[in-house]
């Protein structure tokens, strides 16, 4: 066993166990139950799910009304509680249970050797090829403050008999960790049980269910679960009956399904003829911080009042405080598992991006076209005569000008309204400059070439400077020059100003103050970097923008708009500040000096999204860009100190440059993170970075 105060980073491992099952052969089924509880624990399984009925089997039909079965069941869960001791895992079992002249569907939690309580089914089917009324009460019909007495063994093998607390409205808290159950058709009503486990506190809900195959039903039935796990911002493990179960007229396939927030985070096969076991970290911190921010969320949560009730193998209180309608029962905290050696969670190299071709042209779309009507709107408003844009021949500054020629086509503008103004300085290649000249040619917008050596050179000579110093000042010196000149173009053609400058810059601060950091609109202000070349590239490979493209000539050279945008994807990344090199190439590139920009947006959606802590943020990046498994995700594969450097910069750099974000333009909020500081992002200038640059230091 390991130690309880192992760094759990907020993760809880869950399991959905689907065993083979023989009908009403108890003790076949309590085999296949403790091998799964084994495999479960040698994989690190902290709560363990079965079947809805799965000690009987859910079809054993009028056999529920004899005695011999029912009697089995108990001896069973006496059996499987003590398979539980000192393996420190819950386990939610399903068994049928009378109290007195009633019969209940249950779902059964067991751990450290005890059944820590009993939440029967509320919802019976009865209808089509199921009629559980026939059998089994609803759990409704259970008074509050109900005890059953079941016998188990104690430590010592000796036969005890304890009263188990047996309600619809029990919850199980172990330290934090908050689980609610409901049973099969429970999650089909209108109104689930677990929408109100979930108000009530409950961050886990497991289903026990035996739900047969119909055409079409499983891919309903995944949706619905994705639904929950996103409504209720909680993760939800679904575990149903699988070979075995009788297939007098019905066919149960066995489902193991594992949502998150809306996500899916696993399925295990169907219509396997074996023992499976699928096992799925959840993020437990992750939910609770997004209840905390979703404040219609916390709203409709009761008042849940002082909870100190605890249960473990030593104590067990029964007086337990009302929360919501529902009684909370303390348990022992579980030990995690060592999440750094191995994670049972895909962890995405690059959140921001789809990993799926076709969600990409789908994501990418829906971006483009958010980003296309934020700007109409603007240029409706203020009735702008142009709009002006500096054309770099970089991806940003490109995005920009393919959002806008869209937004003027949707108006029914002409293109050339629109003024594009490529600025040469000191740092600008053959390249880029090509680029930039060929694009707003084949795009056929107004074009103009303004040159910033000689004004910044007077400028140098006006301030005193050295030139051949290329430090902050000999940069930003460019980067505002050529802010004033798109400034004062604007004032002169009647226009307005867009803004290039993509999200990860802006929380870097890797952008000048008043220069590249200001605009009239931003349109890039919510797009991270390692998404901007696949809107580019969406763009390229969509004829709505480029079918009316010119094919243009640079230095002898013909090409196509989409054959520019390929090329400007395939550019490194750079402010083209710093002058050259011996052969005309960019000398200057940002990922050189600020760091990654796919690690940088790693950091930033975790951190932003999910307030996740530098530590938290470290074991996930190392999963994600050390895991040859995810190789054709991300671009590069980075060790731990690569790792834990630029981590370092981004928090230093993150809080430093906030005041710059406190003064941002108006643009369009295209994602969940996003800095606007009137409504997405408020903090304070001046805070301090002490907290999470020393947990950075300590890893």
């Amino acid at each position: 066993m390991q130690d309880k105060t192992q760094f759990d980073y907020g993760l809880f491992r869950v399991a959905a166990a689907i065993p083979t099952v023989k009908v009403a052969d108890v003790e076949y089924n309590l085999k296949q139950h403790i091998s799964l509880i084994h495999q479960a624990h040698a994989e690190g399984v902290q709560l363990l799910v079965f079947p809805e009925l799965s000690i009987t089997g859910y079809t054993c039909a009028d056999l529920f009304h004899h005695q011999p079965l029912l009697n089995a069941a108990l001896d069973a869960l006496a059996h499987l509680a003590e398979a539980t001791r000192g393996i420190d895992m819950a386990v939610v079992a399903g068994a049928p249970l009378a109290m007195g002249n009633r019969l209940y569907n249950c779902g059964v939690l067991l751990g450290d050797g005890l059944i820590a309580g009993i939440v029967p089914k509320v919802y019976l089917p009865n209808y089509n090829e199921f009629y559980e009324a026939r059998w089994f009460a609803s759990g409704a019909e259970v008074p509050d403050g109900s005890m059953l007495e079941i016998t188990t063994s104690d430590k010592k093998g000796k036969r005890i008999q304890h009263r188990v607390r047996m309600g619809k409205d029990l919850l199980f808290d172990f330290e934090g960790t908050t689980i609610g159950i409901e049973i099969c058709e429970d999650l089909w009503v209108p109104m689930a049980p677990s929408n109100r486990m979930a108000l009530a506190g409950a961050q886990v809900i497991v289903n026990l269910s035996c739900s047969d195959e119909v055409l079409g039903k499983h891919a309903y039935l995944r949706r619905m679960i994705e639904a929950q796990s996103g409504r209720l911002m909680c993760a939800y493990v679904y575990a149903s009956a699988g070979f075995g179960e009788s297939s007098t007229d019905l066919v149960f396939a066995g489902k193991g399904l594992i949502a998150e927030n809306g996500t899916l985070l696993g399925e295990s096969q169907r219509f396997q003829m074996d023992n499976r076991l699928l096992v799925r970290d959840v993020d437990v911190e992750k939910l609770k911080v997004l209840r905390r921010t979703q404040t219609t969320f916390s709203d409709l949560m009761p008042n849940t009042g002082t909870q100190n009730a605890v249960f473990h193998s030593e104590y067990y209180s029964h007086d337990l405080p009302r929360n919501g309608g529902y009684q909370t029962i303390h348990l022992s905290k579980l030990t995690a598992p060592d999440f750094r050696q191995k994670l049972h969670r895909f962890v995405a190299p690059r959140p921001f991006v789809p990993s799926d071709e076709d969600d990409m042209e789908t994501r990418c779309s829906e971006i483009f076209n958010i980003q296309v009507q934020g700007l109409v709107t603007r240029l409706q408003h203020i009735q702008a005569q142009t709009a002006v844009i500096g054309i770099s021949g970089g991806l940003d500054s490109t995005l920009a000008l393919l959002v806008t020629v869209r937004a003027f086509d949707k108006l029914g503008w002409n293109r050339n309204r629109i003024v594009g103004i490529t600025m040469p300085g000191f740092g600008t290649s053959g390249r880029t400059y090509n680029n930039s000249i060929g694009l707003m040619k084949s795009l056929g917008i107004t074009r103009r070439e303004i040159s910033i050596k000689d004004a910044v050179n007077q400028h140098f000579k006006d301030l005193g400077i050295d030139s051949s110093v290329h430090d902050v000042t000999y940069e930003n010196c460019q980067a505002r020059e050529r802010t004033q000149i798109l400034m004062d173009v604007s004032n002169q053609t009647g226009g307005i100003v867009i803004g290039t400058g993509d999200l990860s810059e802006l929380c870097l601060g890797w952008c000048t103050y008043n220069g590249d950091h200001m605009s009239m609109y931003a349109v890039n202000v919510s797009i991270p970097k390692t998404l901007v070349k696949y809107l580019v590239r969406y763009v390229a490979q969509n004829p709505s923008i480029c079918q009316s493209a010119v094919i243009t000539e640079t230095h002898g050279k013909k090409r196509s708009a989409t054959e520019i945008l390929l090329d400007i994807i395939d550019t490194p990344i750079s402010p083209e500040l710093i002058p050259t090199d011996a052969k005309g190439n960019i000398a200057q590139k940002t990922e050189d000096l600020v760091g990654p920009y796919e690690l940088h947006d790693f950091f930033l959606y975790h951190m932003f999204r999910f307030g996740a802590s530098p530590r938290k943020i470290f074991m996930l990046a190392q999963k994600a860009f050390q895991n040859d498994e995810y190789k054709d995700m991300r671009e590069g594969t980075y060790d731990d100190e690569t790792i834990r450097k630029w981590l370092r910069t981004f928090f230093r750099r993150f809080f430093q440059q906030q005041f710059k974000r406190s003064c941002l333009p108006d643009g369009p909020k295209v994602g969940t993170v996003s800095i606007s500081p009137r409504g997405d992002w408020r903090m304070p200038s001046d805070a301090c970075s002490t907290l999470w640059l020393k947990e950075v230091d300590e890893l």
